[in-house]
């Protein structure tokens, strides 16, 4: 496929999206606008928009590279999104109802009135540090594609292509905020979900398969194994593992996350929320199932025309997340690559937007007060705000320079990695704020236990197999790592003969 004929589509894709951002930012570009999308966001459209925020360029390419990996992973990652499901559930029956009861923009302002000061502090510091770290691997893995596949064909480095990515996202998230990335998100999960389906189509097609055979094919196949029962110790897929490991990451990573939360809490009502809770959860499931089977029709399809899995530019070693990009661009023909480049492109800059979006709303309102009504629209509050935007676009470049240097493994394994360590105090502090009725904390030592947790998980799962009999842990560890928090606050902790509201 011609790198020019994917760069000229590139270009065409954002000046759409900057397009957007103009018609919907063109009345209002203040700070009710960007923070909230002044409150009147349609269910349906969020819905089908945090599709495309939720999966992420992970999902449509990690997931499929991961069926074939020489670990033996096949269906197993269906197990963590069972999981998922159920964490949705909770989010949507719990915290939502919360969240909307306080009218929160910030949904760490909770933790400030339910723990104190500087327990909110860390709540959102911890949520900076995440998704900073997080959205910068899920940017980072596009970036790469990018870089091989078109930008390395005109001798521009690494560094200026994540760049120029960092800069088109900012181009059209500045002004209208939320309001615009409600609408480009639904426009780029519409893209992804279309991309999976022809994906499909175009590989059935070149293995002369009908869509009925290729699932067939699939079921019969030695990639399509779901469920992992065997040897609990040592099995990271054991299913108990991924099972609860997938219901505390998505209600880390999802219900105590100010990016797919505020989009929630940008409508007009509760129940509207949560409708659009529910429906989003049903199609998460459905397509998870489908880019588990292009996984598989990847690697059918590799092993019959004889191509190898390409190799990573640091170790020379196998990268499994690098096999679809090098067959969708290299061996279906043009149509088809442009059609995975639609997808990739949609799926991680619906990502990288919103978490940008959500960076700048968390620091402006948590650390800079800019929910109170006399900040939020003060003379020099939006200037501030883009100076934020800006700040944290360049955080996320410094960080992928970072990440591009030392990492190696699959960028999945990475972000989960990375969940378990960062939001697991998340869990502990709005654990202990909605079961601990009586006791108020020693608020200024919360932030030493929310260090010392990822601590103490980190020496947990390094001397796991020596400590526990041989036991390896997996994504559970957030669990872990959550309750070891909440027994750290209980120390902290102190009786208060005050009930909570909350």
């Amino acid at each position: 496929m011609s790198p020019t004929i994917l760069l000229c589509f590139l270009i065409g894709y954002f000046l759409v999206l900057i397009i957007i951002s103009f018609v919907t930012s063109k009345n209002s570009s203040d700070n009710s606008t960007f923070f909230t999308a002044n409150k009147n966001s349609k269910w349906y459209l969020v819905a089908f928009g945090m599709i495309g925020t939720a999966l992420s360029g992970v999902t449509f390419i990690s997931v499929p590279g991961e069926v074939g990996a020489p670990g033996g992973n096949q269906f197993q990652y269906f197990q963590f999104v069972l999981g998922n499901a159920v964490g949705f559930i909770i989010i949507c029956t719990v915290l939502l109802p919360l969240y909307y009861r306080m009218k929160l923009t910030s949904i760490y302002s909770y933790i400030e009135q339910r723990l104190g000061h500087y327990s909110y502090k860390t709540a959102a510091s911890i949520f900076l540090l995440s998704r900073t770290l997080g959205s910068a691997t899920r940017l980072y893995l596009v970036v790469i594609v990018l870089q091989r596949f078109i930008f390395d064909n005109y001798g521009i480095p690494f560094w200026l292509t994540v760049l120029i990515s960092l800069a088109l996202i900012w181009s059209y998230t500045f002004k209208g905020g939320l309001k615009t990335i409600i609408i480009t998100d639904t426009l780029q999960t519409f893209f992804l979900v279309l991309s999976v389906f022809l994906t499909i189509y175009f590989i059935c097609n070149s293995l002369d398969f009908s869509i009925p055979q290729a699932f067939e094919t699939i079921k019969n196949s030695s990639y399509s194994k779901v469920f992992f029962l065997d040897d609990f110790l040592t099995n990271k897929f054991y299913f108990s593992k991924q099972f609860i490991g997938g219901i505390f990451v998505t209600i880390a990573m999802t219900g105590l996350d100010q990016d797919l939360m505020q989009k929630n809490l940008s409508m007009g009502t509760i129940k509207e929320a949560q409708k659009n809770m529910f429906t989003f959860t049903g199609v998460f499931v459905i397509l998870n199932i489908f880019f588990l089977s292009v996984g598989a029709l990847l690697y059918i399809f590799a092993a019959k025309n004889g191509i190898e899995i390409p190799l990573d530019h640091i170790t020379g070693k196998p990268r499994t997340d690098l096999l679809f990009p090098e067959i969708a661009l290299n061996n279906l023909g043009a149509l088809p690559a442009i059609i995975f480049m639609l997808g990739l492109t949609a799926a991680t800059f619906a990502t990288t937007d919103s978490a940008l979006t959500a960076l700048t709303t968390s620091f402006c309102v948590d650390f800079l007060g800019m929910a109170k009504a006399e900040n939020l629209n003060a003379k020099d509050a939006v200037k501030k705000r883009h100076t934020v935007h800006v700040a944290f676009s360049i955080l996320m470049f410094l960080v992928i320079i970072v990440i591009n240097a030392f990492n190696s493994a699959s960028v999945v394994s990475l972000i989960f990695t990375i969940a378990s360590y960062t939001y697991g105090p998340l869990l502990g502090l709005y654990s202990f704020g909605l079961f601990v009725k009586k006791r108020g904390l020693h608020d200024k030592l919360v932030p030493i236990v929310c260090i010392l947790s990822p601590f103490l998980c980190y020496l947990l799962s390094s001397y796991s197999t020596t400590l526990f009999g041989g036991y390896v842990f997996s994504v559970e560890l957030i669990l872990i790592n959550g309750l070891i928090t909440f027994i750290g606050l209980l120390f902290i902790s102190k009786k208060t003969d005050a009930q909570t509201k909350f």
